[in-house]
Formats: structure tokens, sequence, C-alpha cells
């Protein structure tokens, strides 16, 4: 290596920083751009992917930035073969540089590019980056942050206060003025940092365990603004203007409609408030079902039965401002999961593009800087050693897979196949369970008298409890069955979590099922009068809102059951218990994955339950809120990280994907209720409309006739067809560009490793002329 540090010598200098050194280098660039064509004339090679971007240059292209230490040792090495006394470089050299013959087998060996003038295809990519500096292109970068040495960073520094000196005061004042908003920005922009909320408490956990579990708790975070915006949304355009006008507040009226062809047997709806001295306990009873003296009050759906409110001169019509706020949460949930879920699809893409480019990253970037105790250090390194088994497992895995023989393919087909109908039946039967027991509870739970208010409120969270039940145990039996269909260990998790999500995510919408099938039921003539089963359900919207206010009163009891009687007890067992059985069982590991499960089911629930009850945001973010710190000292007193935890980049993405799967289930039965389910004539808002939707066209045909026109023509047929054909071609286009990009990325990752072949290839030819 003698020869290769005389070489590339003047290069390195020039990093060192110095003049001396970097004088030198300058020297070295300025010969090989001397002796460039010359090579080129003896060889007849067009240029090549890798060096001719940087040396092979035209006559009118500008003067090139000084080249990277990569870049340095491959024009050190072609300028001492070229500057060799005791023999000449072959005249084919360029030719034999790897880059050049893959070039020449993908063109089928022709040689017109090849031969092509340097004016033309050669200087085609300096030309273009020439193009934007003949054109006035944009400003200069600041000195500190381009790409050189400190001293080239010191006289191009020198050189822009020497040119800021020369401007008129105008000029001065404009570029003073500008550095100084730069630096209040970036000052109230570091000072908002603080009031991050949790953001000592999330730092803590990610220096301690990782930016796994630190992922975990970001989303925690994400997940208490989300709801607390959605509260924010909902108390303001409608609880609040209820308030106001119930207590008269700035001189407001409540205005009442009469119903209109409308049976009064729909119109009767007898809340059962408590009245009178009731015993303590039946006000708990009240707080965990939703029933009582809550029914009565701004949580649920039929304590909003206003039409409009007056505040002085101004007509505010309510109905119109909770369907709209309605579709503005649904939107505004939509859009913020998208828009976070973009960064980590681009992490995951890149992350999962190439199984080499995933063990490159594991072997030199897998290490995790933010971790600061030698135990989450020391788990760290058990995990990247874990994943590496598995990968090399993988990979052997899919080599045996790719030698199964015919007979060994049927056997294992036939049992996946079988194991897929058990599943199917396991589904079938949490479904049918859901289904039978939400309609006993919706015929049982108001015949029971106070006698036995344990029992009725045992019946009315039966639904909740067969729910949880079913959570718990199908995603063990599901882990269970896995091992047996032999697919990969990342498949493995892929599938049992889809498994676990449609579980829970299914569960609820055989609940709402199961409802909507009691409220439509129409046997013998029940819903006639009123479009509904108005008999057992007078204001059916609230008891959805109640059926999801237990759903999530009772999901948070048993996350805080789970901690305190089974996660503590454990804990101090294998702590200070030796037997052999208390610890083979140790420390529970904190499963992101589940835990994500946990909280995505309750903010599935609360997507859906904000239509039928507009305070269950604020619920939730009160739940998410303790949640927080439960799960924080769950983690840090009884848990221990996973063996296998989940990058930060990847294990966000699967969040959002799972929360925005939530969102769109929500979208079926809020959209159900509100356009197809006649709405209760007994309470709420929209009592004097058929269904929830035709509010929309109602206040339309107050508006003047062009605008009735406009926004007719707008939903109509004639405008729907072409808009969508015009999606569609935009959608072509996008996804043309997209594989277009990933072609040129391709074509780049290849470049990068023709480059690398490239400079092997003269280190060896620069050892061979030293010799």
């Amino acid at each position: 290596m003698s020869g290769l540090g005389a070489a590339a010598g003047p290069g390195w200098q020039r990093d060192s920083g110095g003049e001396g050194a970097g004088q030198a280098g300058r020297q070295r660039g300025r010969r090989w751009r001397g002796d460039a064509g010359t090579v080129r004339e003896r060889s007849g090679a067009a240029a090549l992917p890798s060096l001719a971007p940087r040396a092979l240059r035209g006559p009118g292209a500008p003067v090139p930035r000084p080249p990277t230490r990569s870049a340095r040792l491959s024009l050190a090495g072609l300028s001492l073969l070229a500057e060799e006394p005791h023999g000449a470089a072959p005249v084919d050299f360029l030719q034999e540089l790897p880059s050049c013959q893959s070039a020449r087998r993908r063109r089928g060996g022709t040689q017109e590019r090849r031969a092509a003038p340097l004016g033309t295809n050669g200087s085609r990519g300096d030309a273009a980056r020439a193009l934007p500096q003949e054109s006035g292109g944009p400003a200069e970068r600041p000195a500190r942050e381009r790409p050189v040495c400190m001293a080239d960073k010191r006289r191009a520094r020198d050189s822009q206060q020497a040119e800021t000196e020369r401007l008129s005061r105008w000029e001065k004042w404009k570029r003073t003025s500008s550095k100084s908003l730069k630096k209040a920005l970036s000052e109230v922009k570091g000072l908002s940092s603080y009031l991050v909320l949790w953001r000592r408490d999330i730092r803590s956990i990610e220096g301690k365990f990782g930016t796994g579990i630190q992922s975990y708790f970001s989303f925690l975070r994400f997940l208490v603004l989300l709801n607390f915006i959605i509260f924010i949304l909902m108390f303001s355009f409608v609880v609040l203007p209820t308030i106001i006008s119930t207590f008269g507040l700035f001189n407001s009226t409540i205005a009442y409609i009469p119903p209109k062809n409308i049976d009064i047997i729909c119109t009767i709806y007898k809340p059962s408030g408590n009245k009178g001295l009731v015993y303590f306990y039946t006000y708990l009873k009240d707080l965990l079902s939703g029933t009582g003296f809550l029914e009565v009050t701004s949580l649920f759906y039929g304590y909003y039965s206003i039409d409009a409110v007056w505040i002085s001169i101004m007509r505010y019509n309510l109905p119109l401002a909770y369907l709209l706020a309605t579709f503005a949460y649904l939107a505004l949930s939509f859009l913020w999961i998208i828009k976070r879920s973009v960064e980590g699809f681009k992490h995951n893409l890149v992350h999962d593009a190439d199984p080499f480019q995933s063990y490159c990253n594991k072997v030199f970037a897998g290490w995790d800087f933010c971790i600061t105790d030698p135990n989450a250090a020391r788990l760290k390194h058990c995990s990247l050693q874990y994943e590496l088994q598995m990968d090399l497992q993988e990979e052997k895995l899919k080599q045996k897979i790719a030698e199964r023989r015919t007979e060994e393919k049927l056997r294992i087909y036939s049992l996946r196949i079988f194991i897929n109908i058990i599943v199917i039946a396991i589904l079938s039967g949490c479904f049918y369970s859901i289904y039978r027991v939400t309609v006993f509870s919706q015929e049982n739970s108001n015949d029971i008298g106070n006698a036995n208010s344990q029992v009725n409120l045992l019946v009315q969270y039966l639904p909740s409890m067969v729910i949880t039940l079913a959570n718990f145990i199908a995603p063990l039996i599901f882990a269970f069955l896995i091992k047996f269909e032999e697919y990969t260990p990342a498949f493995e998790i892929k599938l049992t979590l889809l498994r676990c999500v449609f579980v829970r995510l299914a569960n609820i919408g055989v609940l709402l099922f199961s409802l909507w099938s009691q409220i439509s039921d129409c046997g013998s003539d029940k819903c006639k009068p009123c479009g509904y089963n108005y008999k057992l359900y007078p204001c059916w919207e609230s008891d959805v809102g109640q059926e999801m206010y237990k759903l999530m009163i009772f999901d948070f009891i048993v996350i805080l059951a789970v901690a305190l009687f089974v996660d503590f007890p454990r804990k101090l067992l294998v702590t200070h218990c030796s037997w052999k059985l208390v610890q083979w069982f140790g420390e529970k590991e904190f499963a992101i994955s589940d835990s994500v499960l946990e909280i995505i089911y309750g903010q599935t629930i609360c997507f859906i339950g904000t239509f039928f009850s507009p305070l269950l945001p604020a619920i939730a973010t009160i739940k998410y809120f303790i949640i927080f710190y439960v799960k924080k000292i769950v983690l840090i007193h009884t848990r221990k990280p996973a063996a296998r935890p989940v990058r930060a980049s990847s294990s966000n993405f699967f969040f959002l994907v799972v929360l925005l799967i939530g969102l769109l289930l929500a979208f079926v039965p809020v959209g159900f209720s509100i356009a197809r389910i006649p709405s209760s004539k007994a309470c709420g808002p929209f009592r004097n409309f058929n269904t929830s939707w035709e509010v929309i066209p109602d206040t339309i045909l107050q508006f003047p006739t062009g605008l009735q026109q406009f926004l007719f023509g707008i939903s109509s047929e004639a405008f729907a067809v072409p808009f969508f054909v015009i999606l569609c071609i935009i959608m072509f286009y996008v996804i043309a560009l997209a594989r277009a990009h990933k072609r040129v990325v391709e074509q780049l990752r290849e470049q990068l490793v023709l480059e690398s072949r490239d400079k092997m290839f003269l280190i060896r030819k620069i050892t061979e002329a030293q010799k």
C-alpha cells in the first residue's frame, strides 16, 4: 500500500487542513483536468458512469468543485498511471474498468454512445448542472453549510463579507433584518420545544430503552393531542352553543321546531334519570354504565334536542353544525395520520428495499446512540445478535423452501389450509358470541329491578367483557398455531399481527352490527310508525353512545387492573421468590405491538363514538394521559424490554397504518348511521329529519338559486364522471412517475456498486505500477 499512499497523498493532506496541502490538492486537480482529454483521446472511450460526470468535461463546462476523498483516489490513480515513466498506460485502459464493461454489456457492445462527442452526450450532465448557474439559479449556500474544508469556508466567509461592504444601505438593512428574523424564529422554535408534552420523560425513556419503545410513548402522545383537538372541535361547535342557549348567556334563546308528519308515539322519550334520594352505589353504577344521571347530560346525543340557537340577531343552525363537526374531526384525523405516516413510509421503503442493504444497516448502522443505560446497551447488543441470527435463519429457511419437493409442498399447503380453517372457526365463534351476548344484554338490561342493580350492571357489561376476553384469548391461539405453518420469522410476525388487528377491530364491527340489527328489527310491525324499534330504543343514538362509553371505560379498567394485579405481583414473585417455576415465568416483556393494539382499539372506539357521544374525546384524552404514566411505571419497574425490538421508523409506520385502518373502519358505521338509519324522533338535533344527512340538502335549499344550481351541479353525475376520470389520469401519472423514480434509484445504486469496483480496480493497478 506504499504506492497507494504516494499516489493519494496530496488528496489526504488537503483533508487535514492547511494552505500548502490545499494548494497541492488543487494542482493535482488541475493536472488531472489537463490530462483527462489526452487519456480520452488515446482510449476513444466515452464518459464512464462513475467517473465522467466529475472528470471528463467539455470546454464550456464550469469549473467543478474540488473532488471528494473517494474521487481523489480515483483521479490520483489515473494521473499516476498516465505519468508513469517506465511504461505508458494501455490504450484501452478506461475500457478495462468494471463500470465500463458493465455499461458495454448493457448496451450490447454498441459503440455509438461511447463515440459521441464530448459536447453532446458526454457533457449532458454538466450542461444540466450549469444551466441553473447561467440562468441565475438559487442563492449561494452559507459558508458553514458547504462541504469543504475549514480553510475554504473561511475564504468564502471573507469574500461574502467583502461583498457585503460594497452593498447599498438598503441591501445591508435587508440582509441584517433577514438574519435577525431567522435568529429570532430559531430562538422561538427552541423555546417552544420546552412546551412539548412529556418532552423530558420521553427523552429519558429513549435513553434507557432505545428508540423502539420511545416510539410507542411518542405515539401515545400523538393520540392525546389528537383527541384533545377533536374535543376542542366538538366542544366549540356543538357543546358550547348548547350551554350558552340553555343558560341564556349573551342574550341567547333556543328555537324549537315542532315535528311534522310524525306519529306522537315516536316522540316519547323518558330517560332513566335518578330522582329523589338514591343510594351511592347507584351513582357508581350510572358512572360505569352511562345511564341514570349521565344519560341526561351533555355527554350523549340525546341532550342536544335543539333545532337552532339565536344569539342576538344571529341564528346558529345546530343540526348542521353537529354534522359538519363530525365530518371535520374525521377529515382532520385522516389528514393528520396520512401526514405523519408519509415519512415513516419513506424510511420503511428504503429499509426494506434490499435484503443486503438491511444486513448492512444492522452491521454498520444498527447501534442506537441514544442509549445511555448499561443494561439497555447490553440488551441492544443481544437484540442485534438476535436479529442477525433471525436473518440467517430466514435465509436458511428460504433456501430450504426452494429445495422442497412436491410432496412436501402438498403437505405444508394442506396443513396451512387446515390451520386457516381453524382460525376462521375461532373468529366465527368470537363473532357469534359477541352477537348473542349483545342481543341478550339489550333485551334484559332494563328488565331487572333496582334490587338487583349489581346484576343489571353485569348484564350491561357483558358485551364489553366478551370482547375483552376474545381480544385476550384469540391472539394466544394464533401465536400457537402459526408455529406449525412454517413461514419465515418476519412473515410470522406480520401475519400474527394482521390476525390480531382483525380480531380487535372486527369485534367492534360485530357489536355495532348487533346493535343495528336490534334497532332495525321490524318484525311484527315494531318500527312501522317511526322506521326503527322505538319501543326498545326511543333514542337509539344515545344507546349506541352508551355502548361506546362502556367499551372505553372497561378497556381503561382492564389496563389498570393488569398493571396493578398482574405485573406488580409477578415482579415481586420473580424478585423475592427462588422457586424454579416462578423463575421460569420470569419478568414479562414490554411487547410494543400488543400495547399499541390496546390503545388503537380504544382510539377506534373514540372515532366511532364521538358522533353519538360528543364528549367522548375528552374522556379518551384523560384516559391516555393516565395510561402514559401507568405504562411508564410498568416499563421501568415491572417489565423488561422485548428481546427483539423493532426500529423506530418501521414501528411508527406500523402504528399509523393500524390506526388508519381503525379510522377507515370508523367511517363505515358513522356513515351508515348518518345516511341510512332513520334518526330518532324523540331526541337529538335531527329529530325533524328522516336521516341525519337530510340536513345538508335542506340547508342548500335555503341558499340563492345560483348557488343551489352550482352545488347540485357539483354533486351530479355530469361532474362526478369527468372528475373521476381526471383523478384516474393523475393517479396513473403519479404511478408512472414513481416507477421512473424507482428505476433511477436502482441505476444509482448500481452505479455506486460499480464505482466501488472501479476504486478497487484502480488500487490494484496502482499497486502493480509501483512494483
